[in-house]
């Protein structure tokens, strides 16, 4: 039996807290690069070390490195989205995949809320005039957030936050999520054509999965009322970047903040030369509680599990090995 966690990369400047997890347990941690690697280098990483366990930030978990330890017992992303896991063969392999899924609530709402008040206070335009040497008052054209309707796509423990701290401001809040309908948390729950033409200021944050894959897309975001903003603080994925950047071009949205990308760390030149595009580098999750919290519970399921116990946060159910 293998005593040995792969940390196969990090998004911080060092593997402290993991390993003082990890080796509190009687554990042997072995950190890859903070880079992600490739796929098959991953592969290699897990067949050269024999993991029981593996952490994941944003590297690629394959199902050839899945199968590349023969005493792989648990997968543990460090974060929330599973979209880089091949979770379907872990399961048949008896294998724990879990994430830590509510680290980061008040972070990601926060930076919504934070783009959504940048866009109706001017805030990035305006820094961006001063710098250019243009003190011009008098061509402010902004926007009382209260008198706007915020749509919500997405209404789980961030969606949920999100509208909890916009309602403060007074606004009117829709959302969209297949598993409500009616009102939950004094939000009218509506289906998505409906919010994206209701609604002056679009928020995702709906998971990446296959039926959300370019959920909202061209036909959508003509929805919209003219001039409007869209805010994407979940996967890149969930927004069809090519159709955001039509639609700054011809003025349907006037701004576009987006903490996350489809082509991520990429960023298409046609998008950076839009004035609208408000843009951050996948931080929306990121403070240093969270991160610390993050760090500290991904890796204290992995040694529940190899000490024999269930995980807190099983995001599948393996099949049992024989």
């Amino acid at each position: 039996m293998s005593d040995t966690v792969l940390l196969t990369d990090y998004a911080w400047p060092d593997d402290s807290i993991e390993r003082a997890v990890i080796e509190a347990a009687g554990l042997r941690l072995v950190t890859g690069p903070a880079a992600p690697s490739s796929a098959p280098d991953i592969a290699v990483l897990v067949a050269t070390h024999q993991p029981a366990g593996i952490m994941t930030c944003w590297a690629e978990v394959s199902s050839e490195a899945i199968a590349a330890s023969q005493w792989l017992r648990i997968v543990a992303r460090l974060g929330v989205g599973l979209d880089n896991i091949a979770v379907q063969a872990a399961t048949e392999r008896g294998v724990w995949v879990t994430n830590v899924p509510d680290y980061c609530v008040e972070e990601v709402s926060d930076h919504a809320v934070g783009f959504a008040l940048a866009w109706t206070r001017g805030l990035v335009h305006f820094d961006r005039e001063v710098r250019q040497g243009r003190w011009q008052p008098a061509s402010a054209r902004l926007r009382r957030l209260a008198a706007l309707r915020c749509g919500i796509v997405g209404f789980g423990r961030i969606g949920r936050a999100t509208a909890r701290k916009l309602a403060a401001f007074g606004c009117r809040l829709l959302a969209h999520d297949p598993q409500l309908s009616g009102e939950a948390a004094g939000v009218a729950c509506v289906d998505l054509a409906t919010l994206m033409s209701q609604s002056d200021i679009v928020i995702v944050h709906a998971p990446l999965m296959p039926s959300t894959q370019h959920l909202i897309n061209r036909e959508r975001l003509a929805l919209m009322p003219q001039g409007g903003l869209l805010i994407n603080v979940s996967r890149g994925g969930v927004v069809d970047t090519d159709a955001v950047i039509e639609a700054l071009q011809r003025g349907q949205l006037s701004a576009a903040g987006l903490d996350v990308l489809e082509s991520e760390p990429g960023v298409p030149s046609a998008l950076l030369a839009q004035p609208g595009a408000l843009l951050t580098p996948h931080v929306a999750f990121s403070s240093d509680a969270s991160l610390a919290e993050l760090r500290r519970r991904a890796a204290e399921e992995v040694v529940r599990v190899l000490q024999g116990q269930a995980p807190q946060e099983a995001r599948n159910v393996p099949v049992t090995r024989p």
